[in-house]
């Protein structure tokens, strides 16, 4: 490597942060541990999240704060949110504090007791908040909706989850129309073709509705969302086998979040705490984190694969 390409850390990628040898030449040739390549990541940050404990124990001996703050969370924060146990241990062996407040009441430490090792900040101090009934039904409920929705098996799908009503009312707001099962087939023979998009499923779920399209974006498009969310509040997702999960929410006819990536684990200091906690416990699974955060419980993933009905949509458009 040249002067210029070993300068700081440009070059970084995500599996370097593992490799204590490259971090320390870094380091020795002038790299600062407080500042990173970009100004949304610190150097510790991203060890933390996925490098190695011997990585972690090195930046963390020569950083001027161990506990600084980058996007409203520490290092230790990044490290419980994406599981990387043995780091989070690494930064409190070295002087990083667990029960910080941050994050819509977050800290580390009680970020931990949703996760897979509760124990990981034990004895339990006094004066800090543990887990309340709802969000700890909310931990419970997250294993059971993994488990029961289970990997999908391919893109390309769209979804929208509607709490509280039927799937009778969702096509009623649409004014859905019942398909001819001779016109189906034979969408079905080609469901990239215009005319199939029209085609949507609906499904009755305890705690409300799904409507869904196995093969386009169309459950999920912004008309779609905005008179499903009426009154109540819809989770939307298109499964874009070329970009990724691109997911919004509505609420009572308004976008609320949009170009979101469900599953992805992105979260932000504006976010609130019931929504932090669902994208740590959804984390990879796209589809689940929909269904609850609409407050469904579908007991498998059949109404996404296998709906109990197909409707056709009248023509309008539906993305303005």
């Amino acid at each position: 490597m040249t002067t210029t390409e070993t300068a700081g850390w440009s070059g970084f990628r995500w599996g370097s942060w593992a490799d204590l040898a490259l971090v320390r030449a870094r380091l020795d040739a002038g790299a600062d541990p407080n500042e990173g390549a970009h100004p949304f990541e610190r150097p510790l940050h991203a060890a933390a999240e996925r490098g190695s404990p011997e990585v972690v124990a090195v930046l963390a001996g020569r950083v001027d704060d161990i506990d600084a703050e980058c996007e409203g969370r520490t290092a230790l924060w990044g490290a419980v949110f994406s599981d990387r146990h043995e780091n989070a241990l690494a930064l409190v062996a070295a002087g990083a504090d667990p029960w910080r407040p941050m994050m819509a009441g977050w800290s580390p430490g009680r970020l931990s007791l949703a996760g897979p090792t509760p124990g990981l900040f034990f004895p339990f101090p006094p004066g800090h908040a543990r887990l309340t009934e709802a969000e700890t039904a909310a931990v419970t409920e997250a294993d059971r909706l993994i488990g029961a929705v289970g990997d999908i098996g391919y893109d390309g799908y769209s979804l929208a989850c509607v709490r509280g009503i039927s799937a009778a009312e969702a096509a009623q707001r649409l004014a859905a129309t019942p398909a001819d099962e001779e016109e189906l087939a034979e969408v079905m023979e080609d469901p990239f073709e215009d005319e199939a998009m029209r085609f949507i499923g609906f499904s009755d779920i305890p705690g409300g509705c799904l409507v869904s399209q196995q093969w386009g974006y169309m459950a999920s498009a912004p008309v779609v969302m905005r008179v499903l969310s009426a009154g109540t509040v819809a989770y939307g997702m298109y499964a874009n086998p070329k970009s990724g999960n691109q997911g919004s929410v509505y609420r009572d006819g308004e976008v609320v979040d949009w170009d979101t990536h469900p599953g992805g684990g992105d979260v932000s200091g504006d976010d609130s705490a019931e929504e932090i906690l669902l994208k740590y416990l959804y984390v990879g699974q796209a589809a689940a984190y929909c269904f609850a955060g609409a407050g469904l419980r579908p007991t498998s993933a059949r109404a996404i694969t296998d709906p109990d009905t197909h409707l056709r949509l009248p023509e309008r458009d539906y993305w303005h």
